[in-house]
């Protein structure tokens, strides 16, 4: 076995901590050869499609990337902004607010970036640039609050092969989940209120996460019990009893069942058995992205007005709220114990210098 080659060192370096906050990934594009690499890359992971290899390499290559990469670069084309793909733009957002906020706190020498799973910028990409700048020790955090062996336990699947490379691994800390944390539910709970606070409360709060096949919950994956746990937690700050709000999973692919109830149809029936208004909230992703902005706050809505609603309320993801990034730092903060996170002259200044780059460039993505 032969490793990468260790980048230059001087001996008397003080070694940096750093935060990486992964998230799903993006298209470079909303273009078809660009969802078509992504798609490629996503559904290439034994993680997310637990298909025998053989059968499945058939299936994606002859069928789904030829049809399904133009569909889904429409749908893409119908939520990109000036700044880009939203889930890109808010992780990146996300990640310079929570640099920020962890060195008001003290944490002047942590060095917080973005990392996608699949696409860019990669997360083996990322790790390298860190190992570039003599991160030492580096806290991994998925954009998932719920833990999934489809998601973060496939972070961590790439994470170890990386290094699995690497002859100086530096030290490694996985964060699993923060589905019950307190900061979390908080912002939760906030932007629910502020939603209703603005636009009045609808009749039912319907909980959309994403949804995976059946059979994970059957062999052992805990998603379905984290994601009602949140849920449990955010209605009881809400004060909601169990007949006010409801948990479904959307984002069904292929003819295999998966978690019940599903978002889409539930709301066609409650439209037809006459209820007029619903708020739906996502509280599985952090960052507003396709599965949201298109898939829920415009194909669901369309399908629940379309039903004989009158009222469909999407409540937006966390994003950059001040409530989430205070969330976010809290977790983060409980993960960096015993590391050394006050910085040295030489270092603070480093990370001055960074920071200010960083926000240069989060300047220049709001006025592109």
């Amino acid at each position: 076995m032969s490793f990468r080659k260790e980048p230059p060192f001087t001996h008397g370096t003080p070694a940096r901590n750093a935060v990486v906050l992964v998230n799903l990934g993006t298209p470079d594009a909303p273009t078809t050869p660009a969802v078509r690499r992504y798609l490629k890359e996503f559904l290439s992971d034994p993680r997310v499609v637990e298909i025998p290899r053989a059968l499945w390499w058939m299936i994606l290559h002859l069928i789904i990337l030829p049809f399904r990469s133009s569909q889904s670069a429409a749908k893409y084309a119908s939520i990109w902004t000036k700044e880009g793909s939203p889930l890109k733009v808010h992780t990146q957002k996300q990640a310079l607010l929570l640099r920020g906020l962890l060195g008001e706190r003290g944490h002047d020498a942590v060095k917080v970036v973005m990392a996608m799973r699949y696409g860019s910028p990669s997360l083996p990409e990322v790790l390298d640039q860190l190992k570039a700048e003599n991160c030492e020790r580096i806290a991994i955090l998925p954009a998932y609050p719920q833990y999934s062996g489809t998601t973060t336990g496939s972070i961590s699947d790439a994470v170890f092969a990386h290094y699995a490379g690497v002859r100086n691994v530096p030290e490694l800390r996985m964060i699993k989940h923060y589905h019950d944390q307190d900061g979390y539910i908080d912002a939760l709970r906030d932007s629910v209120l502020a939603h209703w606070k603005v636009n009045g409360r609808g009749d039912k709060l319907v909980m959309s996460f994403h949804g995976v096949p059946k059979r994970t919950l059957m062999l052992g994956d805990p998603y379905h019990c984290e994601c009602h746990k949140t849920a449990r937690l955010l209605a009881t700050a809400l004060g909601l009893s169990s007949e006010q709000y409801l948990v479904t999973f959307q984002s069904r692919f292929g003819k295999a069942e998966w978690l019940q109830p599903y978002t889409a149809p539930t709301l066609v029936q409650m439209a037809k058995d006459g209820l007029k208004r619903v708020d739906l909230i996502c509280p599985g992703f952090t960052s507003d992205c396709l599965e949201t902005l298109e898939e829920i706050a415009m194909e669901a809505k369309h399908d629940f007005e379309a039903a004989g609603g009158r009222e469909f309320h999407y409540i937006p993801c966390l994003n950059e709220s001040p409530a989430w990034i205070a969330g976010l730092a809290d977790i983060t903060e409980q993960h960096l114990l015993g590391w050394n996170t006050r910085a040295t002259p030489a270092q603070r200044e480093a990370e001055k210098q960074d920071l200010e780059a960083g926000r240069r460039n989060a300047q220049q993505l709001g006025a592109s």
